[in-house]
């Protein structure tokens, strides 16, 4: 699958302030891309400079296999921030204007309401709607034209566990459908890792991982946690049975990647070798666990 999205080294800054550096990241057609960071760490921006709403100082962007931009650029849908809604205004009406600048037709825009589930939200001004009907209508908004690649910037953000489903499931359906790659800024990785198949991870304007749905899922899965006051010692007696790269030192404590049935014969090994073993067991994190073990703030 060719790449849809595609930026070396992009870099912008605000005065002395560093917002995005050198980020260098792929997306794939039919990805959905989870791009995780905490508030503030340039996601937004980010997605601001692929859609021409910000202007890079450094690096590049390719869409589509190296497309003129101005015309790749047709082919994306976005909703960054909150959804530009007349709030007076049906869904439709608000279809309808939009519309315009797509030169979308009837047909089209009546299909999108009914796929997005508004198609029976008659002549309701859209100020009445609940925020997930109104995220919906902002996605709807941004299906105008027939994008290959939607950019949604914190679609779920402050949504009712009804919304956030809705807003998922509708993701999933204009993947599988429709075909539609997905860039989603989030700091809710929880919620995000139910539709996502890959991820970027940023903080502070840096991207500090790539990494697929699947690898992460093994990343996260139990461990061998062993608590000592002599990491690096432990760390070396256990290199003499265990392959280097499944040991790992973080916060003082050893995290094995194998080993799982193993633990008596781990702690033996250890104690022999002048090591004191405080606590040794089974471990696993959560998603959000993972990432701030990347990003610093991690203590557990």
């Amino acid at each position: 699958m060719g790449a849809v999205l595609q930026t070396t080294g992009l870099y912008k800054k605000y005065g002395d302030k560093v917002v995005t550096d050198n980020i260098s990241l792929t997306i794939n057609k039919g990805d959905i891309y989870g791009f995780v960071g905490k508030n503030g760490a340039g996601k937004t921006t980010f997605m601001r400079q692929v859609l021409g709403m910000a202007f890079p100082n450094g690096g590049e962007i390719k869409l589509f296999d190296g497309m003129p931009l101005e015309q790749a650029r047709k082919k994306i849908g976005s909703l960054i921030e909150a959804p530009a809604i007349y709030k007076k205004c049906s869904a439709y009406e608000n279809m309808k204007r939009f519309a315009i600048i797509t030169n979308s037709k009837e047909a089209e825009i009546k299909g999108i309401l009914n796929f997005v589930g508004l198609g029976n939200t008659g002549s309701k001004p859209a100020g009445q709607f609940s925020l997930g009907m109104r995220q919906r209508l902002g996605i709807a908004i941004a299906l105008l034209g027939s994008p290959e690649l939607l950019i949604l910037d914190e679609p779920i953000n402050g949504l009712d566990p009804t919304g956030i489903m809705e807003i998922r499931d509708l993701i999933k359906k204009l993947n599988k459908e429709q075909h539609i790659t997905f860039m989603i800024s989030s700091h809710l990785l929880e919620e995000l890792s139910k539709i996502a198949t890959c991820y970027g991870f940023i903080s502070e304007g840096k991207l500090i991982e790539e990494v697929t749905a699947a690898d992460l899922a093994e990343k996260c899965s139990d461990r061998v946690r062993i608590v000592t006051d002599t990491a690096d010692k432990a760390a070396a007696v256990l290199e003499k049975t265990l392959p280097k790269e499944h040991i790992h030192i973080f916060n003082g404590d050893i995290y094995l990647d194998s080993g799982l049935n193993q633990t008596a014969f781990i702690n033996k090994t250890l104690v022999e070798n002048g090591v004191m073993v405080k606590e040794i067991y089974r471990h696993s994190i959560s998603l959000e666990d993972y990432f701030l073990r990347k990003v610093g703030g991690y203590n557990g």
